[in-house]
């Protein structure tokens, strides 16, 4: 362990930017430990961040007891990477407490930036200006505050445009860009794109929202006329049915329920959408259907069963939306402690289609038919998909 020590000598100081603790022996232990460095009057401490369960721990420590805190809990995890100014180090811990270390050196890339214990988050929507529609659907108070209740949503709306963001340039300056939001329900991130898009961004969009929910589109449609937001509407509708355009650029749907997100990528697709942001949920189809002799052991337990049921759904989504040609990431949306539905296929319009019909072998080995690839590939004449949750 003197290795170890010495490691930790060297890099718990002001340079360091993040040291994670992970992979713990028992179950008993927290998930994760990560500490950084933080300023607490003038005075440098170092802050951990214990995460168990659902609930996240921060403990502080001087400078002389850090070292002697990390070494105590790398006897009960395996694993342990710094990031720093000066460089990076992973520590492996074997089963018999052999340690291996791993050291990089800087690139001049990482920095550890504010030190300030309470240094405040940059969000793409301002938390101190008052924006109408976050006040009007209570994430912000008349004041212009967050509303405490509402914080969460507040971060899932800034998340949400940070991926908006990075595709920007892919979305035409020179005329006016058509989004859809299939299953929109109060709009939250409807009109935060508008708002983001037309106020902040300048674009020119035309902006439909659509849902089943008729009180819920009027109650939109109503906000919308109040904000004076033009080319922003709302239409009572499905996603299998809806033909009211003929070209779209970018096709939003968040939590669309089961296949109802395979409608909606198969729309997106046959537009040719330039980008496609999706959100499924309950991802019940493939679960129905999966028979595999080899796995049948794993799968006998339900739980697990649901799990990797709903995983392969959305990894054959991505497979089959790279074979129509498009540039796909699947990516967390936002923590897990905040909603199970946290994952997000993000899909560019590239126009190099995948060659490789590996997934179709993936899909036999299951024996599974989804919703999206039998739309495809026409075969697929079922209309109960329509559902949002």
């Amino acid at each position: 362990m003197k290795e170890l020590e010495s490691l930790l000598y060297k890099y718990l100081d002001r340079t360091l930017v993040q040291l994670v603790i992970s992979n713990p022996r028992t179950q008993a232990e927290a998930v994760k430990i990560s500490l950084r460095p933080v300023l607490l009057k003038e005075k440098l401490i170092f802050q951990a961040s214990v995460q168990q369960e659902k609930k996240v721990f921060h403990y502080n420590f001087k400078q002389q007891e850090v070292v002697e805190a990390v070494m105590k809990w790398m006897l009960m995890y395996r694993q342990l990477e710094i990031f720093s100014e000066i460089g990076q180090a992973t520590v492996l811990v074997s089963k018999k407490g052999k340690i291996k270390i791993k050291e990089k050196k800087s690139t001049g890339c990482v920095k550890n930036g504010d030190l300030s214990h309470n240094k405040k988050k940059k969000y793409i929507l301002d938390p101190q200006q008052k924006i109408p529609f976050l006040m009007d659907l209570g994430v912000q108070t008349k004041e212009g505050k967050i509303s405490h209740a509402k914080y969460d949503k507040f971060r899932q709306i800034n998340r949400f445009l940070e991926f908006i963001e990075d595709i920007l340039p892919k979305l035409p300056r020179e005329r006016e860009v058509t989004i859809i939001d299939f299953g929109c329900g109060k709009s939250y991130l409807t009109f935060a794109m508008y708002h983001y898009l037309k106020e902040l961004k300048g674009y020119q969009v035309h902006m439909i929202g659509l849902d089943l929910k008729e009180d819920v589109i009027e109650h939109c449609r109503e906000l919308a006329q109040k904000y004076g937001y033009q080319g922003l509407d709302f239409y009572v509708g499905d996603i299998a049915g809806y033909e009211g355009v003929g070209q779209v650029d970018m096709v939003v749907s968040l939590h669309a329920c089961d296949t109802a997100t395979d409608y909606a990528l198969d729309k997106a697709i046959r537009w040719g959408a330039k980008v496609i942001l999706s959100v499924p949920c309950c991802q019940h189809e493939l679960n129905a259907q999966i028979r595999n002799e080899l796995l049948a052991p794993i799968l006998q337990y339900g739980l697990v069963k649901e799990r990797m049921a709903a995983l392969f759904t959305d990894a054959l989504r991505a497979q089959i939306l790279e074979s129509k040609g498009y540039q796909v990431q699947i990516m967390e949306f936002i923590d897990m402690e905040h909603t199970p539905k946290n994952i997000l296929i993000r899909a560019v319009k590239n126009g190099k289609a995948k060659k490789s019909d590996e997934w179709r072998k993936v899909i036999d080995f299951l024996h599974v038919m989804p919703t999206l690839a039998a739309l495809q590939d026409g075969k697929d004449d079922r209309q109960d998909a329509k559902r949002f949750d």
